[in-house]
């Protein structure tokens, strides 16, 4: 799966990532899982909710890896 960054934003904010994506149902259920150590961000254990993830980045939770991606726009 691949998320593209929006035309002038340089990151999005972990827990906003789940969140829009669909994978968690709220805010508040990303920031547990992330809490729990479910998320890992370019193969290390990501705990930290708000971690800038910018283009390149690889977000890996359960079996669902995304690749973050600069707007071509």
């Amino acid at each position: 799966m691949e998320f593209d960054l929006s035309s002038g934003n340089e990151y999005i904010q972990l827990n906003q990532l789940l969140k829009l994506l669909g994978i968690t149902e709220s805010g508040g259920i990303a920031n547990q899982v992330i809490s729990d150590g479910e998320v890992v961000v370019n193969g290390n254990t990501e705990r930290q909710k708000r971690k800038k993830l910018f283009a390149g980045d690889i977000v890996e939770i359960g079996e669902l890896k995304i690749l973050i991606k600069a707007s071509k726009n």
